[in-house]
């Protein structure tokens, strides 16, 4: 019995260094390096999983998986310690729990895997097909639950294989993890067969066949890099700018001038190479656009001067009639025109908890703080939900092209449905603005990256990711990266991308997964159901 407590631990230790190792992280002693090779290692994750639930009750297999992804998810989220520790000066002892405290939250979910897989396999039905069926509605639950918290979902792991990111624009990232889980336990069971020296079962055989075939589609179905240039003849010269701003001094305005200064100056070198639209990060603007006329004239003079069209982000603000003063704040992005100056303003829909508002204030307020304070006193107000925008390039010769954009900002990216529905609005280029400087020299800026990717490979339109402090890039329409900045450093970064016009009220030229969301995971949620049901009416049975 110690032996095989041993076994269980010695299983569960492999689960959390599978974990970790399944996601891009920066290797401290070669700078600029990142370890990347989740391809493999997360078929590791649930094998070792089930693994280490081996003879356990359900209640055990709950406990268990719910403790053991405590840790797993706690060290993968390890950049929360700089978001607490440095810039929310937090004490040392409330950084070093804070990763582990938000990794309940994909823990609770991990507990629900622990006791399904448990009585599953008690019932019978304990397979890989019914195991990769499971983890995706739960991965899929994660996105929703207490308004979601989806970072280190399975599928991020495979951001790199060929193989499978064509399946992205079918299924979104959940037919990634579907397709690593059905993989890794099909392969254990295989192993198993062979070492009894028994003939695989057939369900295992299926496995093995599903994952073959969903590979030669994503082979087949994938956009390989540069494949969408052919396809869209009209190209747009854009520019994503990565001022390299300190977050300590962000909100600082003795260090205003320097900060814009710096937007400024890489503008106008981007410009200088041709670029036509350039995206500033989240919140490059410290401080109201709307409310400071001398910063609102700086970045029109800037477009006028330059001749291109800008999106900035900044601060939003709800003007209070009564007092003329601010009254509700956004996180915000602002289309700035040569000509015509400021024009639309999009409002982050989905904002982040702790981070620009605090849940239950009533009750927490007192314990609990915005680590955000720079953007607003209390709490950033959320905008009204995802959309595109029209956006006009003016020409140097005086003609001028209209495409429409969407502009998710930071933490919207980490949710795939959110995302789609600026495709779907006619969306035909996606601007993702972000502020990563909170994360610091960890691995959350290169998961991010990855994330980002996905979107693209599930919408099927480029990205252009511009990043305070990196990594900003260029993303094409099948989630390759095809150019990327250094972290923290100022950089700009110039490309001619597909200029993709879709149509928000016509579904050719979307992708599945844009036209239906995601069909997929809740087949996975019917299935589920139905295993259940069979495996619940075998028990009774008993």
């Amino acid at each position: 019995m110690a032996g095989s407590a041993r076994h269980q631990r010695v299983w569960m230790a492999g689960y959390v260094v599978a974990t970790f190792l399944s996601f891009p992280q920066p290797l401290p002693f070669l700078p600029g390096s990142v370890l990347d090779f989740g391809i493999v290692v997360s078929l590791a994750v649930p094998v070792c999983l089930v693994l280490g639930l081996a003879g356990r009750s359900l209640r055990q297999g709950a406990i268990s998986a719910f403790g053991w992804t405590v840790l797993a998810h706690g060290f993968v989220l390890h950049f929360i310690y700089v978001v607490t520790r440095t810039y929310g000066h937090a004490p040392a002892a409330v950084a070093v729990i804070a990763p582990f405290a938000l990794a309940t939250y994909a823990a609770m979910l991990a507990a629900l895997f622990g006791a399904g897989w448990v009585w599953l396999r008690d019932s019978g039905y304990g397979n890989a097909f019914t195991a990769a069926i499971l983890w995706t509605a739960l991965d899929q639950l994660r996105g929703f639950v207490l308004s979601g918290w989806p970072w280190a979902t399975l599928g991020y792991a495979q951001h790199l294989n060929p193989g499978l990111l064509g399946l992205a624009q079918w299924t979104g990232v959940y037919g990634l993890s579907f397709t690593v889980v059905l993989a890794g336990i099909a392969l254990l069971e295989l192993r198993r067969s062979l070492a009894r020296r028994e003939r695989p079962s057939g369900v295992t055989l299926a496995a093995l066949a599903v994952v073959l075939v969903i590979h030669c589609i994503g082979f087949a179905t994938g956009v390989r890099p540069g494949a969408d240039d052919a396809v869209h003849a009209e190209t747009i010269r854009v520019a994503a700018i990565q001022g390299n701003i300190d977050q300590g001094v962000k909100w600082n305005r003795a260090w205003l001038e320097r900060t814009i200064g710096t937007y400024e100056d890489l503008s106008r070198r981007a410009a200088a190479e041709g670029a036509e639209i350039i995206v500033w990060p989240e919140t490059a603007v410290p401080g109201s656009i709307e409310l400071d006329a001398e910063l609102q004239k700086r970045v029109q003079v800037l477009a006028r001067e330059t001749g291109a069209s800008f999106v900035v982000g900044g601060v939003g603000v709800e003007i209070d009639p009564a007092s003329g003063r601010g009254g509700r704040f956004f996180d915000s992005a602002f289309l700035v025109e040569p000509s015509r100056g400021f024009t639309e303003r999009y409002d982050k829909s989905h904002l982040v908890p702790f981070g620009e508002y605090v849940p239950l204030r009533s009750l927490l307020g007192s314990l609990l703080r915005a680590v955000a304070s720079g953007i607003a006193g209390g709490d950033v107000t959320p905008g009204p939900g995802p959309r595109a925008f029209d956006l006009r390039v003016e020409g140097r010769n005086g003609s001028s092209r209209q495409l429409r954009v969407g502009v998710p900002i930071c933490y919207e990216l980490l949710f795939p449905h959110l995302v789609r529905r600026f495709v779907d609005d006619g969306g035909g280029i996606l601007f993702g603005i972000t502020n990563d400087a909170w994360y610091g020299r960890t691995g959350a800026p290169f998961q991010f990256l990855a994330i980002t990717a996905m979107r693209s490979a599930e919408t099927g339109v480029y990205t252009l990711r511009a990043a305070n402090t990196g990594v900003s890039a260029v993303i094409d329409s099948g989630g390759w990266v095809r150019q990327q900045t250094p972290i923290f450093e100022s950089a700009y970064l110039v490309a001619d991308v597909p200029l993709r016009r879709v149509d928000p009220n016509d579904s050719s030229g979307k992708t599945f997964y844009v036209r239906h969301g995601d069909v997929f995971a809740f087949t996975c949620w019917v299935l589920l159901a139905a295993i259940c049901s069979m495996a619940y009416r075998s028990k009774r049975r008993e």
